[in-house]
């Protein structure tokens, strides 16, 4: 039972003790894996890299002259598997910071980071743990509504408190 629909889409993290806060609002592809499973596809805005000059001349002090902002070439691709019991989130694309979060609620999922590196050789991801506290999906026959509360650890340490909503407009 695989059936497809694009909807307007509207995807914010906001952390709750911490000064960070993001809004995606794009097209998603939804698509229906069985009577409560969906994966929800949609590109996400490139993120813009700054690079600071590594030689400054007395003549280059401008501010404007100081960075050099970069934008990718290809898309970065967000995918969620969703279902009322569990949702996995995964970014990747273009080389840039991927990541993939497992939230259950009531587990302690894992939230992997895959940061870009010039070097040839694979390397290990950043492994995180989070703990879902609440998650909850709306919707009648197709989700309009995902709230994922949890918070985000490094061992033993807290690195904050999120909260993810994705409205999906039918």
């Amino acid at each position: 039972m695989l059936t497809h629909h694009r909807k307007p889409v509207c995807l914010s993290l906001i952390s709750t003790d911490l000064p960070f806060w993001s809004v995606v609002e794009t097209a998603g592809t939804l698509y229906q894996k069985d009577t409560d499973r969906f994966h929800l596809l949609l590109t996400a805005p490139p993120l813009i890299t700054c690079e600071l000059a590594s030689s400054l001349s007395s003549e280059d002090i401008l501010p404007e002259n100081q960075s050099h902002s970069q934008v990718p070439s290809s898309p970065r691709i967000l995918w969620l598997e969703i279902s009322p019991y569990r949702v996995i989130m995964t970014m990747q694309g273009n080389g840039q910071v991927s990541y993939r979060h497992f939230w259950e609620q009531g587990v302690y999922g894992v939230s992997r980071y895959w940061l870009p590196s010039e070097s040839l050789k694979p390397h290990n991801p950043i492994r995180l743990r989070n703990f879902t506290k609440n998650l909850s999906l709306k919707g009648q026959h197709l989700p309009e509504h995902l709230r994922v509360e949890y918070e985000l650890w490094a061992d033993k340490v807290q690195m904050g408190s999120y909260i993810l909503n994705l409205e999906i407009k039918h």
